[in-house]
């Protein structure tokens, strides 16, 4: 059995790294892990191939850096929208971030996307940073990793300009209502520990409606650890207790579940 942990920021793990502070002071808590020692814990729980992405420009060439070190690890280049603020200001940041598209082993644009539960950045400055990251993902023909929170809304009129887009709507936690919008539109949902843990019946609901076909599994590590294991900080090996969760919610075998999900992420990111 191979899981596809496709969303992941464990290249920001070793102390030598310049993450934001809500994800380094998670590491710190692990007494900052080598990305290295991560996949493999990860590997011996089934979890086999890691997706790390991107937040900022900095933060993507490290995440292209580490995925050039491993076999089995891709990087995702994104900035999100709660960096969109300095990001629109910076010519310098924009041009660094487009050449990083042609770099080896990036496969996917993201996490980019609308964030309008909190206010770390201006509307305007989010959906600028967005339309940039959506006509770089069309040039060079890659999907996208989308991140969206109380935002649909204003999400669907701008990723609509942009016609064969693919891609995958992370850390997906909506309705069915939400649900239909993305399957018509042709894209994954990606499910992660926040189901194990979740008070809202309509996000289950949500879960198990979802088609296999459309689905991928990810950890968002080092947050969002699933239950039992609240209490600690979320690795690439946690998806395996995710992937049991939905097997059992989903009525499917943990086997098919994997397998499908695994499928579904070598096709969207071309691996």
């Amino acid at each position: 059995m191979e899981l596809f942990d496709t969303h992941c920021h464990i290249h920001e793990s070793d102390v030598a790294t310049q993450g934001d502070d809500a994800t380094q002071s998670r590491w710190a808590k692990l007494g900052y892990p080598a990305p290295s020692s991560l996949i493999a814990e990860a590997a011996e729980a089934g979890v086999t191939r890691l997706m790390v992405v991107g937040c900022t420009v900095e933060d993507s060439a490290l995440a292209v850096d580490v995925a050039g070190l491993h076999d089995k690890v891709w990087a995702s280049i994104g900035v999100h929208p709660h960096d969109a603020e300095t990001f629109v200001a910076d010519k310098t940041a924009q041009g660094r971030f487009a050449a990083l598209a042609t770099r080896t082993k990036v496969v996917a644009v993201g996490e980019c996307g609308l964030d309008f539960f909190y206010d770390n950045a201006s509307r305007a400055a989010q959906e600028q940073t967005l339309h940039i990251q959506l006509k770089l993902a069309q040039k060079h023909n890659l999907p996208l990793i989308f991140h969206v929170r109380d935002a649909f809304d204003a999400f669907w009129p701008i990723f609509d300009q942009y016609p064969g887009l693919r891609g995958v709507i992370h850390s997906f936690s909506a309705t069915e209502k939400e649900l239909a919008d993305i399957l018509q539109r042709g894209l994954y949902v990606g499910l992660n520990g926040i189901m194990t843990f979740t008070k809202k019946p309509e996000q289950l609901a949500a879960a198990k409606a979802a088609p296999l076909d459309r689905l991928l599994l990810e950890t968002d590590a080092p947050f969002l650890t699933p239950s039992p294991y609240r209490d600690t900080i979320c690795t690439p090996k946690h998806l395996r207790r995710t992937a049991e969760f939905l097997s059992e919610l989903r009525g499917e075998t943990l086997e098919r579940l994997a397998a499908t999900t695994t499928a579904n992420a070598r096709k969207l990111f071309g691996l």
